[in-house]
């Protein structure tokens, strides 16, 4: 038996619990909080991996590069794709809100005030990226100022050249340690996924959709129009002519354990073994391109964030003009770079953006009152949007930077 749970694809078993966990949490109901352990254990062992496997790949990556000024074209054109899936999805956002007009006559006579957080301003997320105490950086977890620290060390490590040798080796070698303790770790995932689902059903119950039901379809079409026509498009033209749907396929145990832990964060070491094992993305722009991602790139929250803003406005009657759509454009694509990648980060962008189109501060703590409900489920579904979206531009960049394998994304998808 234990044979055969090890034969069936790791994405067959997550798929799998995440129906039976819905299952289970509608049966079930609050009574679900007390395996709620089991989610938790599961993110702890995903985030026990994520800063030495970013750490340590990013250093062996920059390593295999060679020239370090290679850093320089592959740096401008990650960032430039990640900023322009940012906007392509903020403006499906706003199209489809404008269309559907989700916030047209809602009540929020009977919503609680949300807390009305204050986003990191955008200087203050620049300058955290130069690390005052690396070692402080390590132990909290801060990714940007981890990727910074990381790639002055692989630099300083190819400038070194045999003197900086035994120090490379040993990058080479814990990279290997950790992607394997990566894929011990995934066997759990099953387990986390049922656990985490069970919960957010049981506790919260389908029928929070109900009472939003428009704002939840908007946020569902966007997402899977995103997919379709920005990632679609930039994997089948914008690369080696690839298969959007082999792209698909290998992205999604990265997706599914995206879509359980609402966390781009604690899908990272997953997608980083996917990129390399079944896209062909070489180590030297997963290690890059995959942690900057899951910081800053965040399509599904820019687009969920739009709709809510035009779903708010409507809902207070405030009428917004082609400049007022430009500045939550712009302002989500520019604010999404100071967003963390956890479950509810979108709440801080959001408090921001509605700010830019004049809304007070207790309108915006009804919305996010109104919205509660639902936005955790819808959570789940935007951040498996922004990590297709870290996999699809990083699947770009590697084919433009010559540091992509045809042969392994052909033949691991195909079994």
């Amino acid at each position: 038996m234990l044979g055969t749970w090890f034969e069936i694809a790791l994405w067959k078993r997550i798929l799998g619990a995440l129906v039976l966990g819905v299952i289970v949490g509608m049966i079930w109901g609050p009574g679900t909080e007390s395996i709620a352990w089991v989610g938790t254990l599961f993110i702890r062992l995903i985030r026990m991996v994520v800063v030495p496997l970013v750490f340590v790949t990013l250093i062996s990556g920059v390593v295999s590069m060679g020239d370090p000024s290679k850093l320089g074209s592959l740096g401008a054109r990650t960032l430039a794709i990640y900023m322009g899936t940012t906007l392509a999805a903020i403006t499906i956002g706003l199209i489809l809100a404008a269309i559907l007009q989700p916030g047209v006559g809602v009540d929020f006579s009977n919503a609680i005030p949300g807390e009305v957080a204050e986003a990191m301003p955008l200087t203050d997320r620049l300058l955290s990226i130069v690390p005052s105490n690396p070692i402080a950086a390590l132990a909290e977890g801060n990714i940007l100022a981890i990727i910074f620290f990381a790639l002055l060390v692989g630099v300083s490590l190819l400038t070194l050249g045999e003197k900086g040798k035994p120090v490379a080796d040993l990058m080479e070698s814990s990279s290997e340690m950790m992607l394997r303790i990566t894929h011990w770790v995934m066997e759990v995932a099953p387990f986390g996924a049922f656990s985490l689902i069970a919960v957010a059903t049981g506790v919260q119950g389908v029928e929070a959709l109900s009472s939003l039901f428009t704002l939840a379809v908007a946020v569902v079409l966007g997402c899977v129009a995103h997919l379709i026509i920005v990632h679609g498009l930039l994997i089948m033209h914008f690369t080696l002519k690839l298969s959007p749907l082999l792209f698909f396929r290998g992205a999604r145990d990265a997706m599914l354990v995206a879509f359980s832990t609402s966390s781009s964060l604690a899908a990272l070491p997953v997608s980083m073994s996917v990129a390399e094992e079944k896209l062909g993305i070489k180590p030297v722009v997963a290690s890059t391109v995959l942690p900057l991602g899951a910081t800053i790139n965040m399509d599904g929250t820019a687009l969920y964030v739009g709709i809510v803003s035009v779903f708010a406005a409507q809902a207070f009657d405030i009428p917004l003009s082609l400049t007022d759509y430009l500045l939550i454009a712009g302002s989500t694509t520019l604010v999404s770079v100071g967003t963390a990648a956890v479950p509810g980060a979108s709440i801080f962008l959001m408090s921001a953006v509605m700010d830019t189109i004049g809304m007070a501060p207790e309108q915006i703590g009804l919305v996010i009152g109104f919205i509660f409900a639902i936005d955790r489920p819808l959570d789940m579904l935007r951040t498996s949007v922004n990590v297709a979206g870290d996999l699809s531009v990083s699947t770009a960049v590697a084919n433009w930077e010559g540091e992509f394998d045809r042969e392994i994304f052909d033949r691991k998808l195909k079994v």
